[in-house]
């Protein structure tokens, strides 16, 4: 089975509305072959008990800006991809406003595509997290 990528930024929106993007709030602005950004809403339920927006929130942030931009390149006849490794450098938060993900290819090879993410407040472009995301590259059997 292939994936189909959406064309549109109403259609790649749409594909995460009843999975976990749409459960976290994400908004993507941008899915191309080189580039994807996406946004998300600072909110309590995303948080720490310490007030503090959740590490995870912003790790799904990028795992996922990563992956749409896998699955935007996906090489003709691949069937898909997973996340095989994830580094993730968190090196400040957010209490409210609005964060923001641009995330952007390294390598797009057959066997695995590896990508950069960084993730920062919107308000003063403060980052708060660097990610690299490599992805395995799925083959029909």
């Amino acid at each position: 089975m292939s994936i189909k990528a959406p064309v549109t930024l109403e259609e790649w929106n749409a594909a995460g509305e009843d999975f976990l993007p749409g459960l976290l709030g994400m908004r993507f602005v941008k899915v191309e072959l080189d580039e994807v950004v996406a946004s998300l809403d600072v909110r309590r339920a995303l948080g720490a008990w310490n007030g503090y927006l959740h590490a995870g929130t912003v790790t799904s942030l990028a795992d996922t800006c990563c992956g749409y931009g896998t699955v935007r390149s996906l090489p003709a006849g691949a069937s898909g991809f997973t996340t095989v490794e994830l580094k993730s450098n968190l090196i400040g938060t957010a209490r409210s406003g609005v964060v923001v993900c641009t995330a952007r290819p390294v390598h797009k090879g057959r066997a695995t595509q590896v990508w950069d993410a960084e993730v920062r407040r919107e308000e003063d472009g403060a980052v708060i997290a660097l990610f690299r995301n490599t992805q395995m590259i799925l083959w029909p059997k």
